[in-house]
């Protein structure tokens, strides 16, 4: 049996050959996979060059040299900041987004491929890619602000509701609707709804309601199973009480279930402590923190 570094490097072979990455024409189009990756960062409306560079993690000659080919392709072009010189940004003309368009045609032709590989078992193999990724991106998990009842807030939602109903006992999909009624309450300045994005997909959500003037409750931590173990709820926690303060709010709550036992490892962990009930069933531990 092969040992995990060589399963490991067996893997990277597969997708290395799988994406095409040693291919000079990366999904036929005429140029290789790296300048591909750069031109797929760019919108119409501009991306800054530090912002790819840092996304890519490229030194600044080969993504200046990469940058230079795709302008001479007619496929972006290239502005400084008036506000600041040292700031460029890269557009992509309208050549670039028919070509975009046409690498995210073939893109989604080859991903059908690939899923049809897996006969009946696509899911599982999506799951693993999500792990994959996320373990991969993790130093590039993003915590941003979301409307409560955008399409990729609602997803979240519903993996948490999905979550509660497999561990808690009387909880059934019935009982738990979106969009939420009380979506107000969890806009500013009020309340907040964040997400945690692990390049284009949300793996971690929480929120934060008001109760009264100078308290607010920290709801629905969640985070997806291929981005646990990765610190993401612990940040969540950090981002939602320094937004609860910045909104002026002296004191949190929460209420949680004995099934979540990680979670409420994690609160105690936080500094959050034991506080008299304040909600029902199915709540069976009520905790407090101070800001």
């Amino acid at each position: 049996m092969l040992d995990a570094i060589a399963r490991l490097r067996r893997f990277n072979r597969a997708v290395t050959r799988e994406v095409g990455a040693l291919d000079q024409s990366y999904l036929g189009r005429g140029r290789p996979l790296g300048a591909a990756r750069v031109l797929q960062l760019i919108t119409p409306q501009g991306t800054d060059i530090a912002e790819i560079r840092a996304k890519l993690a490229l030194d600044s000659g080969l993504l200046s040299r990469l940058l230079r080919t795709l302008e001479a392709e007619a496929l972006i072009q290239l502005a400084s900041d008036p506000a600041d010189r040292r700031c460029r940004t890269a557009h992509l003309t309208p050549a670039g987004q028919t070509e975009m368009a046409a690498y995210e045609a073939i893109g989604y032709a080859r991903a059908a491929e690939t899923l049809a590989r897996a006969g009946k078992q696509p899911q599982a193999l999506i799951d693993a890619m999500d792990l994959i990724a996320t373990t991969l991106l993790r130093d590039q998990t993003e915590i941003r602000d979301a409307d409560p009842n955008d399409c990729a807030a609602l997803a979240c939602l519903q993996s948490y509701y999905d979550l509660l109903v497999e561990k808690i006992q009387g909880i059934t999909p019935g009982m738990l609707t979106l969009p939420l009624a009380d979506a107000q309450n969890y806009r500013p300045p009020h309340g907040a709804f964040l997400i945690a994005w692990s390049d284009d997909l949300p793996v971690g959500t929480v929120s934060l309601r008001p109760l009264d003037a100078t308290t607010a409750e920290v709801k629905r931590l969640w985070v997806d199973r291929s981005a646990r173990g990765q610190g993401i709820a612990r940040r969540l926690m950090h981002a939602i009480e320094s937004r609860a303060k910045s909104l002026g709010y002296a004191h949190l709550k929460l209420d949680t279930n004995a099934a979540l036992t990680e979670a409420i490892t994690l609160y105690r962990t936080c500094g959050w402590s034991d506080i008299p009930a304040y909600t029902s069933d199915p709540a069976t531990h009520w905790l407090g923190k101070t800001l």
